[in-house]
């Protein structure tokens, strides 16, 4: 009888709510970044990143975004600041060749849904927010994200790079995954 009532009683909890965890389709999927230099707006973008996502818009508490950036593939389409950029003023790549966002949780506001996360770049790691845009598609479904980093608060172009009136501070950065079910 004692089995019988546990068994009862086991049936009876709701099932751990879990997300789908997703893979990322490379051909589709992109991460950018804007900025301005002296006053001119510029778009640049990773060519290599990698990223982990499990997700569920009814379960946020069991959903996670795992990113990493190979850095030393920012392109913005100059020369000059392609060839800056893993350079000792900006990721240093030699150092840092990575940087790595991780949620530690998802919240809503209205009607948009955040992800709180760490982004760890140029050794240092601080806490950043992106909002979050999920569409399930017949296929698996495609995932927006967007949020702004302080690159000084980073350690990104400091020294003779820092004026922010010469290079913003505010860097504007967005996601578009396409993801399969796994």
């Amino acid at each position: 009888m004692h089995r019988l009532a546990l068994l009862v009683c086991a049936l009876a909890l709701p099932a751990a709510a879990s997300a789908t965890d997703y893979a990322m389709q490379p051909a589709g999927s992109t991460l950018g970044f804007s900025g301005s230099f002296q006053g001119a707006p510029f778009d640049g973008h990773f060519e290599r990143f990698d990223a982990a996502i499990s997700y569920d818009p009814a379960h946020l508490d069991a959903s996670k975004f795992d990113v990493t950036v190979d850095l030393a593939s920012a392109r913005t389409g100059d020369g000059d600041r392609d060839s800056a950029l893993p350079g000792s003023d900006f990721f240093d790549v030699a150092k840092f060749p990575k940087a790595h966002y991780v949620t530690t949780g998802f919240h809503k506001s209205g009607n948009q849904v955040i992800a709180d996360g760490t982004l760890t770049l140029h050794g240092v790691t601080k806490p950043v927010s992106l909002t979050v845009d999920f569409k399930p598609t017949a296929a698996g479904a495609t995932l927006d994200v967007a949020g702004t980093v302080q690159r000084l608060d980073f350690g990104v172009g400091g020294g003779d790079y820092a004026d922010t009136s010469v290079i913003a501070n505010d860097v504007k950065v967005t996601g578009h995954l396409q993801l399969t079910a796994k």
